[in-house]
């Protein structure tokens, strides 16, 4: 017997309940755009996003259940498979697209339209949906029981527990709610700095500091003390090992060492990092990036067998309600038409060759993508790194085949994030289709409500990333848009030659070292390339999770409990910043201030961080009826 054949869902396949409904869509698009909207901001300052599966399915079920008194679990499975989507697709975006707001802000190229986001995130977000129909026979279903995919697990749970529904959803919004005000306090009033530095004297080119920020304690929650401590470790490597080092060895010189534009005795912590760490993190996040692929070849091979063998096979037997895929032929025409309008397209920067490109490497790396996220979950799917290894391959395919300058470069870009966006899509939809698989869903209504939640938040992120380019713009304080940066970085050094190599390969042989202590190079490198600000408070989410998972007297199921309400509370803490985080765009462009005539300084950010612990802590342990 096969898997497929002992496996019950939770409704049968011979019972039909209602799944694609007008409330299902209004509300899933509703929570595509929001939690669309809240990653992007999160992901441009941080670099990172986190899941919206969990909190999407506790919403629906408080809305669908509780309020509208309606019992559907695969209603609700269709709200979270398509709110879940935003979050995805924000990720794929913001990774890439900020570099064109970038070179438009330099004056090397035009600022880029709404029309030309939108079609590009469009584009990429169905074609990660298509490519994952055929492969979901062989990730979903026959390696199920091997291929865990915690969110799509962990929702299933959810939404067969649907009595809980109502308490657990009050979490959610409780966190966004005290996030939403101590979002506003630090940076729309600005009562205390949300960013808290301190550079040693003593110890030249190291520094200290946190950004005192909800939505990075939440995650470094979600992502856990491993996680979080692998990307502290890249962080005091970075700061405490290799910019006291340069700062050593370049103060006596007068001269501006390469990249830098000045001595490195008028240089400040921050101006060292961003002057050579940022090359150095590159190089390990692309390396990381490659290695991943490297040690996944085996799997992908297996995988692209597996799927054609049981889709051969299941287009012969005969399909049940809940085995019921889009059409092969279906699949095949939309891919073909969106290589299509890729190459046709004016608003899309991507010639013939550049199709083709997004064709082959799209469907690799979305592969690659769907069966990592199934270990790791898709908060920690290693996109970037992926991304960073397309880029380097399309910009030197761009520039021996005559597509120079600033043209190849925007070409290069596009390509990079339409294969950016149909990975981070392709982990999203296996996890939703996991969750489908459990609950007992339709496997082509699911497809359906992913890419109309794909529709809803491509038409969304662009005017998102067009707010908050007039806002702050990205490479700013304000927003670091850290991945972008480092794709228009990469794509510039190799178009022009000048990318530092020396720095990228110290990254490398770092990366190298550290995959051979057997430490995972992705988190680290994140780490390695990032501000230590960022990697501080997501350490102390970490511990707060590491506290939860190891306190004594504890019984298992109270623990359970207690890690959930965490996660949900995170989610609403990520959710809620990054929503203010919009409203203060929005307050930014129409030039309305709203400061305070006071401030309670460093310390006074300080201890409301600790206070917000605090609460966290508290909700954590909260008991529900």
């Amino acid at each position: 017997m096969s898997k497929q054949e002992t496996f019950k869902p939770f409704v049968p396949a011979d019972q039909v309940k209602p799944e694609i409904t007008v409330t299902s869509v209004i509300i899933g698009i509703a929570l595509a755009v929001i939690f669309g909207a809240s990653n992007a901001y999160l992901g441009l300052r941080v670099g990172l996003t986190i899941s919206a599966s969990i909190p999407a399915a506790v919403i629906s079920m408080g809305i669908i259940r509780i309020i509208m008194r309606r019992d559907s679990i695969l209603e609700n499975n269709m709200v979270q498979t398509i709110g879940s989507a935003g979050e995805s697709l924000a990720a794929g975006a913001i990774f890439t697209l900020p570099a064109l707001f970038m070179w438009a802000e330099e004056g090397a190229t035009e600022l880029p339209s709404i029309v030309t986001i939108s079609l590009i995130a469009l584009l990429g977000g169905i074609l990660g949906v298509l490519f994952m129909v055929p492969l979901r026979d062989a990730l979903i279903v026959q390696e199920h029981g091997t291929l865990p995919y915690p969110e799509g697990m962990a929702c299933s749970e959810v939404l067969i527990a649907g009595e809980e529904g109502g308490s657990k959803a009050g979490l959610v919004f409780v966190g966004l709610g005290i996030s939403a005000a101590y979002k506003f306090i630090t940076d729309g009033l600005k009562v205390f700095p949300s960013e808290v530095t301190y550079d040693f004297n003593s110890y030249k080119g190291a520094g200290i500091g946190m950004d005192v920020l909800p939505s990075l304690l939440g995650v470094g929650y979600i992502c856990g003390p491993k996680i979080s401590s692998y990307m502290m470790a890249g962080g005091a490597v970075s700061w405490f090992v290799l910019m006291p080092l340069i700062y050593m060895f370049g103060v006596a010189n007068p001269h501006a060492l390469f990249p830098a534009s000045q001595a490195m005795a008028k240089l400040g912590t921050s101006d060292i990092w961003g002057s050579y760490i940022k090359y150095i993190g590159a190089g390990a996040v692309a390396a990381g990036g490659i290695m991943s692929l490297i040690k996944s070849l085996p799997l992908i091979v297996n995988t692209f067998a597996k799927a054609f063998k049981e889709y051969g096979k299941g287009m012969a037997e005969e399909v049940t309600r809940t085995s019921k895929n889009l059409p092969m032929k279906a699949v095949l025409i939309g891919v073909v038409i969106i290589a299509i309008a890729l190459w046709l397209l004016p608003d899309v920067p991507v010639n013939l060759l550049g199709a083709i490109m997004i064709i082959i490497f799209g469907f690799f790396f979305v592969t690659v993508s769907a069966r990592m996220v199934g270990i790791v979950g898709s908060s920690n799917n290693p996109v970037s790194g992926m991304t960073i290894a397309t880029m380097l391959i399309a910009t030197i395919i761009l520039r021996a085949t005559g597509n120079i300058g600033n043209k190849g470069m925007v070409a290069a870009i596009a390509i990079g994030s339409v294969i950016c966006i149909a990975a981070a899509i392709a982990g999203d939809t296996s996890q939703d289709l996991k969750t489908g698989y459990i609950v007992g869903a339709t496997p082509y209504k699911q497809q359906i409500g992913e890419i109309i939640g794909v529709c809803a938040s491509a038409v969304a992120i662009g005017g998102v990333l067009y707010l908050l380019n007039s806002a702050w713009g990205y490479g700013t304080e304000q927003l670091p848009a850290p991945q972008a940066g480092m794709m228009k970085m990469v794509v510039e050094g190799v178009m022009h030659g000048n990318l530092p190599w020396s720095l990228v390969f110290v990254g490398v042989f770092l990366a190298v070292v550290v995959e051979i202590l057997g430490v995972p190079v992705l988190p680290f490198a994140v780490g390695l390339y990032l501000p230590i600000y960022l990697s501080t408070p997501i350490m102390v989410g970490g511990l707060i999770r590491l506290f939860v998972d190891r306190r004594r007297r504890v019984s298992d199921e109270d623990r359970k409990e207690q890690v959930e309400n965490g996660t949900l509370f995170a989610s609403g803490m990520i959710a809620g910043e990054g929503l203010v985080g919009i409203l203060l765009a929005v307050f930014a462009v129409a030039n309305i201030n709203l400061q305070v005539p006071f401030s309670i300084g460093r310390i006074g950010g300080v201890i409301c961080f600790a206070a917000l612990c605090a609460v966290f802590l508290a909700f954590i342990n909260r008991k529900h009826a």
